[in-house]
């Protein structure tokens, strides 16, 4: 009765300093999510442990963090599945060669560049005593990847919505996001299993998964939306059965093998997109996960976050080096090929900084390293840092180098995250 006292206690504070400083973080013009991720931050060792290690240890002992770490790997399921049903086939009708083209330059450029610099701190033995090829796949996605529903919200807030920039962004975000959901799933498998060799029978598993899911699944939920239309509700047993298919499917994904979070991605992702359905459920849903369970992500992942770690210059050198490779590679890849591709050099360099955002989807990805043993504490907290300032530089540049007048394109809106 006492966990579960504290445990109430910790997410009264979390919901309230969460909601507190992503208002703050609104009012100079910031996405609020990183307003969010900075409070669970403030609550962990880098700051109230450090001003007041007594009262932090007694509001956050270590006997509750694994009743925190549940309550956010539920928040992460449902919040996978509301980016994999974010992600609209409209969104691949823009441009999609131009689309791959960048999105792929933009993986490849970061992922190199992470490799490089993964060999340089396996050789120092800055790593967990982990094999080469887990720990430069785990820093290769966390160097490449995009934060969909992130960009998603900023594209909202900037009045891109509608036109040419702003499409082509989502849609390069889009790509982006299963390129590198799949380099994560498979840095999980070759960890899990040690080998790449050893990973085979995971994979294969996973590609027969997938498979089920875009045939069976998609005809089971086809008859799922057209049930929808029919009633034209989405009463309890229909919401009821979505969310039971939610946890079941990453059930499955977790015991291939790869990550509980793919299989609520998936399905998401497969989920038929009719306007209405998507819309309703996605109003059921993400309330309760944005402003109750996410928090409580962050808070967890605040607490295994320790700047005070970072306690020599060569150590905040590094971080800033690490920063600096991962903007360039991202921006850099992402500008690169859309000149090549015939865009003009404010769009190119617009669509650079948007594709240059990580936000909470690299949180995800650092705390599957962390709990891996594949990243360190140390790294971790680099890591962090990196997304939140690769994330807060997002908007001031885009408004720096974004066209004045957009170009218009006749598309649908999504429903932001």
């Amino acid at each position: 009765m006492h966990s579960l006292i504290l445990v109430l206690l910790e997410v009264l504070i979390v919901i309230g300093l969460s909601r507190l400083v992503g208002l703050g973080f609104r009012l100079i013009k910031q996405p609020q999510v990183i307003g969010e991720i900075v409070a669970g931050i403030m609550l962990g060792p880098s700051l109230f442990g450090l001003v007041a290690p007594d009262l932090a240890a007694t509001l956050f002992p270590a006997q509750t963090v694994p009743f925190l770490n549940v309550l956010s790997q539920v928040g992460l399921i449902f919040f996978m599945f509301l980016i994999g049903l974010e992600l609209n086939p409209k969104y691949l009708k823009c441009q999609i060669k131009v689309a791959i083209f960048t999105s792929l330059f933009s993986i490849v450029l970061p992922f190199s560049l992470a490799t490089l610099l993964a060999l340089l701190l396996y050789q120092s033995g800055f790593n967990p005593s982990v094999s080469f090829t887990p720990f430069a796949l785990f820093l290769g996605c966390a160097m490449s990847i995009t934060a969909f529903p992130v960009l998603a919200r900023i594209i909202s807030e900037k009045k891109l919505l509608g036109t040419h920039l702003g499409a082509l962004a989502l849609t390069c975000a889009a790509v982006d996001d299963l390129m590198a959901w799949f380099l994560l799933a498979m840095a999980i498998t070759v960890t899990r299993t040690n080998s790449i060799t050893g990973a085979f029978p995971t994979i294969v598993a996973a590609l027969l998964y997938i498979g089920f899911m875009m045939t069976v699944g998609r005809w089971f939920l086809q008859r799922v939306a057209t049930y929808y239309r029919r009633t034209g509700c989405l009463d309890d047993f229909l919401l009821a059965g979505i969310y039971m298919g939610i946890v079941a499917s990453a059930l499955i994904t977790e015991l291939i093998g790869i990550h509980l979070i793919f299989g609520a991605f998936l399905l998401g992702a497969v989920l038929p997109k009719d306007a209405d359905l998507v819309q309703e459920l996605t109003q059921k849903t993400q309330a309760f996960i944005l402003i109750f369970l996410l928090p409580v992500f962050f808070a967890y992942s605040g607490l295994r976050t320790e700047i005070g770690l970072l306690n020599r210059p060569e150590l905040w050198l590094l971080c800033a080096g690490i920063v600096g490779i991962a903007t360039i590679g991202k921006y850099g890849g992402a500008y690169a090929a859309a000149r090549v591709c015939g865009i003009e050099k404010q769009e190119a360099s617009a669509l650079g900084w948007l594709m240059n955002t990580r936000g909470l989807t690299e949180l995800i990805v650092l705390n599957i390293g962390l709990s891996l043993g594949v990243i360190s504490p140390l790294l971790f907290t680099m890591l962090v840092i990196m997304a939140l300032v690769t994330t807060f530089m997002t908007s001031p540049m885009l408004e720096w180098t974004q066209p004045k007048k957009p170009l218009k394109l006749n598309v649908v809106k999504p429903d932001g995250i």
